[in-house]
């Protein structure tokens, strides 16, 4: 068991993807950093399992490296849905579906490389004028100038509330439900099937193994309840066997007033977060830590607010698009049948999705060819 520091440059309450980015980057500042989560590794997550380019490359700038005996690589997104499918290949590289506990790994093995102090088992108690409050002991964050704690501990976290900052500007939730199947992978990309708020991702993991998500509005909903509304899908999985048992989780969809309060800020989940249908939300704390250490080497928390606003509008737009869907059965059939006609406009989107894509780009070449499209429909 790793012992319990006195004090630390940084303490970071939640060690998940977020937390553990985090600790990397500041490491490589030159901060010394202890992360504590009360669970065990390897951690595991209902999530879709799929990352895309951009976020591999975010990754890599962390110097975390996935083993590729892991990693399946995909080389796109695919809709399906209305009678309609269609699909496109990322303009830049390929993104990988991996299971959510060897991703943990590869971040954990990377934090342990950095020097970084990682306590696994130990729930944080609250916060001290002076650091935080571990199981009957206290550790001290730092000199009176450099005494930061960073809550990456969740959807639900308790940093942000002890420190003040719940205060919402906008919140909505919805809840997704994963298992996984020994079947031969059928795809070369990330499949995504479309029924009126309900969406079923498929995700290649292995050549042997898919990674099957869905996210609805109803938290009662379950995978083999939805079965006779995917009946393509489910007809492909009839004879494969669920090798893991279904687990869930909220996907929310929160903007926060504040990310920051005196010493403590927040990153990942715990700071905000997009709906799961971008598959956005490892990429955003990946590049959230790398904001969150730039800022804290300067010692200017207002930075890392702007850069925290700054790198959630994208995903936040896309993620609005996208939901309309989810929403409007007529304006589904009709996008998708636009998509399936005219494959460009759909990967213009795609583009837009990855980072690949300017605004103008994205408007001229794909929103305002597809708004006609509709409307002549």
């Amino acid at each position: 068991m790793v012992d319990i520091p006195q004090r630390t440059d940084v303490f970071i309450a939640g060690g998940g993807p977020a937390g553990l980015a985090a600790a990397i980057a500041l490491r490589a500042r030159g901060f010394a950093v202890t992360v504590a989560d009360p669970a065990l590794p390897p951690i595991d997550k209902t999530c879709g399992e799929g990352l895309m380019p951009d976020t591999l490359a975010a990754l890599g700038r962390l110097g975390v490296t996935l083993p590729a005996r892991h990693c399946f690589p995909f080389r796109g997104i695919r809709f399906v849905g209305g009678g309609a499918s269609v699909d496109a290949s990322f303009p830049h590289g390929t993104g990988v579906g991996i299971r959510r506990t060897h991703l943990h790994q590869a971040l954990i093995d990377r934090a342990e490389e950095t020097g970084a102090t990682l306590l696994w088992g130990v729930a944080v108690k609250g916060l001290t004028p002076t650091g935080v409050a571990l199981d009957g002991r206290e550790v001290r964050c730092g000199e009176i100038k450099s005494r930061w704690v960073i809550g990456a501990d969740g959807e639900n976290s308790r940093v942000r509330h002890w420190a003040g900052l719940d205060h919402t500007l906008r919140a909505s939730l919805r809840y997704g439900f994963r298992r996984h199947f020994s079947i031969a992978t059928w795809t070369d990309c990330v499949e995504i099937y479309w029924r009126s708020g309900c969406q079923i991702y498929v995700t290649p993991i292995a050549p042997d193994e898919m990674c099957v998500a869905m996210i609805s509005r109803d938290p009662h909903l379950r995978l083999d309840q939805v079965r006779p509304l995917f009946p393509e899908l489910f007809a492909r999985l009839q004879r494969a066997e669920a090798i893991t048992p279904e687990r869930g989780a909220v996907s929310a969809t929160r903007r926060l007033a504040r990310v920051h309060s005196g010493r403590v800020l927040l990153a990942g989940d715990a700071s905000g977060s997009v709906d799961a249908i971008t598959g956005e939300g490892l990429r955003l704390g990946f590049e959230q830590a790398e904001a969150l250490a730039l800022a804290l080497a300067g010692e200017d928390l207002e930075a890392y607010a702007t850069a925290h606003r700054r790198l959630a509008r994208r995903p936040a737009f896309m993620a609005a698009l996208m939901l309309s869907l989810d929403r409007s059965a007529w304006l589904r059939r009709r996008v998708l049948r636009a998509f399936s006609k005219e494959p460009r406009l759909f990967a213009t989107q795609l583009a837009m999705h990855v980072g690949a894509s300017t605004t103008a780009d994205f408007i001229l070449g794909s929103m305002l060819p597809l708004g006609r499209r509709i409307l002549t429909a």
